[in-house]
């Protein structure tokens, strides 16, 4: 849509700039969406038309997202919703991992970047921090491309401590809520998140939900229906989280932190990073940082579809979601709003009869 916007209708750019563009935001942090709206307001207008750019791209999600968490909070507990949110919990397992298959296939190269995937799934498993995951996957494939051993590079010790960062380091339940502690939990996330927009749950996982224990699963979840029925980028689900969390100064604080990274890259290496993304070494750090937050979003998805899946019906939920999503490639809003239906109704009729 964006580049039937900037190239084919209005001639901003050429193809080629477009792809120029395109593989500059393959190589920050942040959501590709907006950073490529990010890009193209400094191309056209300098540092007015970057903040504008960002801002207008934004703002209008945000404001979307922001109405339907407020209805969320008022009526989210009520039975209607809870039928609701039944049927859309399994939908969204069959949605997230559709994604997980298209992804898999672009990141699983070869035997390599697949052995590194599975690595980084089994350490994820076993707990370490999910940012020093993606930066060890971007350095292993680093190294391996460099023709050097790990631990005879002496790089890992510059690595470690970027593994160590957390702003949450309390056992979940125990973290005391404060608006600045929100901030920097999506400052960080919008600085290391790579690829696609669905790696944003593993972070909001490892951090609001087992670390901080200001979200529960089902919240999280319903997060994740809310970036699937709304137009713009899916990073505004930090909206949605953050007024759950904390109501509309936590939503600002939120959305603020988590898109501001973005605008940060943009402006310090819109120029370089073209040329950079051409490097062969920049190239393969990139595969292993893909691959590395593809092996999140599956063990992720994995412990959401424990939760998910809780009967027959949601089992079959699930089967038919995909089908429909892998095979029919139906729209994944349709495919939330039938679940919700499916699951008002099952739940309706079981209570009535």
């Amino acid at each position: 849509m964006m580049r039937d916007e900037v190239v084919r209708r209005r001639n901003w750019l050429t193809d080629d700039d477009f792809l120029d563009m395109v593989g500059a935001t393959n190589i920050i942090p942040g959501p590709n969406s907006t950073e490529l709206a990010i890009h193209l307001g400094h191309r056209r207008g300098g540092w007015a038309g970057l903040i504008t750019a960002g801002v207008f791209f934004i703002v209008p999600a945000m404001l979307i997202v922001l109405g339907l968490a407020v209805i969320y909070v008022r009526y989210g507990t009520t039975a209607q919703a809870t039928w609701l949110l039944y049927g859309v919990k399994p939908v969204i397992i069959a949605i997230i991992l559709q994604a997980l298959w298209v992804l898999g296939r672009r990141a699983l190269k070869n035997t390599t970047l697949t052995l590194v995937g599975i690595a980084a799934l089994i350490l994820y498993f076993v707990g370490i921090n999910e940012v020093f995951l993606v930066f060890a996957g971007g350095l292993a494939l680093f190294l391996i491309h460099r023709g050097k051993i790990l631990f005879n590079s002496g790089l890992m010790p510059l690595f470690v401590p970027l593994g160590s960062i957390s702003f949450s380091t309390v056992p979940a339940g125990a973290a005391p809520y404060s608006l600045l502690l929100l901030f920097l939990n999506f400052l960080k996330i919008g600085s290391v998140l790579y690829g696609s927009g669905y790696v944003l749950l593993a972070f909001l996982h490892g951090d609001f939900v087992e670390r901080l224990g200001w979200l529960t699963n089902q919240q999280l979840i319903d997060a994740i229906a809310i970036g699937q029925v709304t137009p713009g980028p899916v990073f505004t689900t930090a909206t949605f989280i953050g007024y759950v969390i904390g109501g509309t100064p936590a939503a600002l604080v939120a959305t603020l932190g988590i898109f501001l990274p973005s605008f940060i890259f943009v402006a310090m290496l819109s120029r370089i990073l073209p040329l950079v993304r051409r490097s062969s070494w920049a190239g393969a750090t990139l595969d292993g940082i893909n691959v590395a937050s593809l092996a999140l979003m599956v063990g992720v998805t994995w412990q959401l579809g424990v939760e998910a899946v809780v009967d027959l019906f949601t089992a079959v939920l699930v089967l038919v979601s995909a089908f429909l999503v892998f095979r029919l490639r139906v729209n994944s809003v349709w495919i939330v709003l039938g679940g919700a239906a499916a699951g008002f109704v099952y739940q309706w009729a079981s209570s009535t009869l």
